[in-house]
């Protein structure tokens, strides 16, 4: 179960065999139903998690309660909600299955060891913080200055599968339009093809 996981660090930093079996050993495999929650706003989030297969997201509920999805984790993909996992603090986000999948979860204390006896993965996580970051601002930023339908064009071209996998309603979502907005879009978007 964890030949994803091993290739997207290989993608990254350079994995000895020996590493490669230790690494294993720090996570913990998850099957997890379509719908059921790996982690409740309000909770501790214990895990920072990688999807082996299926779909993910994590939102936020406001007052009125509407729920805003913040992100989206397919295959290959890590999901948490990294300020909980980091302090031990309450989770501001809940973690939902949208399809059936296997995950990997991996504790604070075991990545805390894992870095210590495998450095490699120091320079990994701090890969994946990097281009998390990065993405993040570039969302940012799309989320301030682009129309709906340059969002959805956006998403379209970096990533189809959400769009292809994720219901529409949570698409709609996370680009911050109306699911009515966002089928016009996909409407108006065929049309023209």
């Amino acid at each position: 179960m964890h030949e994803r996981l091993l290739t997207s660090i290989e993608e990254k930093i350079l994995l000895t065999p020996n590493d490669k079996s230790s690494i294993k050993a720090f996570f913990i495999p998850k099957k997890v139903r379509k719908r059921q929650y790996i982690l409740n706003a309000g909770d501790v989030c214990r895990y920072i998690t990688f999807v082996e297969k299926g779909m993910l997201r994590s939102f936020t509920v406001d007052d009125e309660g509407h729920e805003h999805v913040v992100q989206f984790a397919i295959e290959g993909w890590w999901i948490s909600d990294v300020g909980s996992f980091l302090s031990g603090g309450n989770a501001l986000y809940n973690i939902e299955a949208l399809e059936d999948a296997e995950v990997l979860n991996l504790t604070k204390q075991a990545m805390d060891e894992m870095l210590n006896i495998i450095p490699a993965m120091e320079r990994y996580f701090r890969l994946l913080m990097q281009n998390n970051i990065v993405a993040l601002q570039r969302r940012v930023i799309a989320s301030m200055s682009l129309s709906a339908e340059e969002k959805y064009l956006k998403l379209m071209d970096v990533c189809p599968d959400i769009i292809n996998r994720a219901p529409q309603q949570y698409v709609a979502s996370y680009l911050g339009i109306t699911p009515e907005t966002l089928s016009r879009i996909r409407k108006q978007v065929a049309q023209r093809k």
